[in-house]
C-alpha cells in the first residue's frame, strides 16, 4: 500500500493554531511517527508536506500535487482542532464512501484512547480532500485548547491508533520527538508575529511585523491593536484569551447573518471597515455582500471558505 502522509501546516505562512500546545508541533510529531510506523510495516510512504510555500493556498496545492503526482493509494492529512477551550474530542473528515470507510476505523482506534467521538464528517469544504485524486481523509486528532484532550494526548499512542486504524497493525519504531515549542519563548513570539501578519494586523507605524521572534515595541503595539479590535483588554501581552481569539479567526468557521457574534465578527467588521460591535446585523451583512461582489464571490452574506480565503489566505 502506498500512503501519502501530510503533517498539517508546518509551512509558513501556512501555520497551525495555538492552544495549550502548538498544532504545528503536534501534527509533525504524530506525522513523523505515523510515517515511520507505516514504513516499518512494509508500506510505501510519500511525505506530502511541502518545504516552502508562498501562500496558504500554495501550501495546500503543493500537498495535493505531491499526492496526485506520486499516485498514492490513500491520502491522510493530520491536524489538531482549536475552538473555545471547551470543545473536545476527535473527528475525521472524508468526501467519498471509500474515504468514510477508511476514516471509521481510524476514528474508532483514537476514541479507544479516551477521546470523545465527534464522528466521521463530510469534508467537502476542505481543499486537500477536494483536490486529491485518491481516497482521502483529514484527521482532527483532538483539541489543542482543551485541557481534557491535552491530558489524554500522547503522540506515540495517537500515532499507533492512526496506523492501526489504517492497517490493522501496530509497529514500534523509535522516532525523535518534536521539541515542545511552549518551552521556547522566541518560537512563541515568532508564531504570534506570523499569525498577526496573516491577519493583516499592523504595528503602531502601520507596518507588517518583522518575523524575528523578538517581543519588541512593534509587536506589543500590534498585539494591543488586535486585542482592541476583538474586544480583549489591550495589554500588549498575548495571553490565552488573545490566542483563543486568534485561533477562532484562523479556524475560518462559517459566519452567517444573525447567527454569529464575538471576536470573529468584530475582526470581520474591522477588516471590512464597518463599526466592530461584534454583532452580525443588517449593516454588516450589506458590507459583506459588497465585499463578496467586489471579489467575484457569491454575494450571499455567508462568510465561508471562499470569503475567508480572500481575507486571510
Amino acid at each position: 500500500m502506498k500512503f501519502g502522509i501530510d503533517s498539517g501546516h508546518n509551512c509558513p505562512p501556512d501555520t497551525g493554531a495555538r492552544g495549550i500546545k502548538f498544532e504545528d508541533n503536534l501534527t509533525l510529531d504524530v506525522g513523523n511517527r505515523v510515517i515511520a510506523k507505516l514504513r516499518a510495516l512494509g508500506n510505501d510512504v510519500v511525505v506530502c508536506r511541502p518545504s516552502s510555500a508562498s501562500t496558504v493556498r500554495d501550501s495546500l496545492s503543493k500537498r495535493c500535487s505531491t499526492a496526485n503526482g506520486s499516485k498514492v493509494d490513500i491520502y491522510v492529512s493530520i491536524h489538531f482542532n482549536a475552538f473555545n477551550n471547551q470543545a473536545n474530542g476527535t473527528e475525521v473528515f472524508a468526501t467519498s464512501e471509500t474515504g468514510r470507510k477508511i476514516a471509521k476505523p481510524v476514528l474508532d482506534e483514537i476514541v479507544k484512547l479516551g477521546f470523545f467521538n465527534r464522528g466521521v464528517k463530510s469534508g467537502s469544504h476542505l481543499y486537500v480532500l477536494k483536490n486529491t485524486d485518491m481516497p482521502a481523509i483529514l484527521i482532527e486528532c483532538c483539541f489543542i485548547d482543551s485541557q481534557k484532550d491535552m491530558n489524554l494526548f500522547n503522540p506515540e499512542a495517537m500515532a499507533n491508533a492512526i496506523v492501526k486504524g489504517l492497517t490493522g497493525k501496530v509497529a514500534s519504531t523509535p522516532v525523535n520527538p518534536v521539541p515542545d515549542e511552549e518551552e521556547n519563548a522566541d518560537a512563541t513570539i515568532l508564531r504570534l508575529q506570523k499569525s498577526l501578519n496573516r491577519l493583516k494586523i499592523t504595528d503602531k507605524n502601520g507596518k507588517a511585523l518583522v518575523e524575528d521572534g523578538f517581543a519588541g515595541a512593534n509587536t506589543k503595539s500590534a498585539v494591543e491593536k488586535f486585542q482592541a479590535i476583538v474586544g480583549v483588554q489591550p495589554t500588549g501581552v498575548a495571553d490565552s484569551t488573545t490566542w483563543n481569539a486568534i485561533n477562532l479567526i484562523l479556524a475560518k468557521r462559517i459566519i452567517r447573518p444573525n447567527h454569529a457574534g464575538g471576536a470573529v465578527v468584530r475582526y470581520l467588521q474591522y477588516r471590512l471597515g464597518v463599526e466592530n460591535d461584534g454583532v452580525y446585523g443588517p449593516q454588516t451583512e450589506v458590507v459583506v455582500k459588497n465585499f463578496q461582489k467586489q471579489n467575484g464571490l457569491d454575494a450571499d452574506g455567508i462568510v465561508g471558505p471562499a470569503s475567508w480565503q480572500k481575507l486571510i489566505g
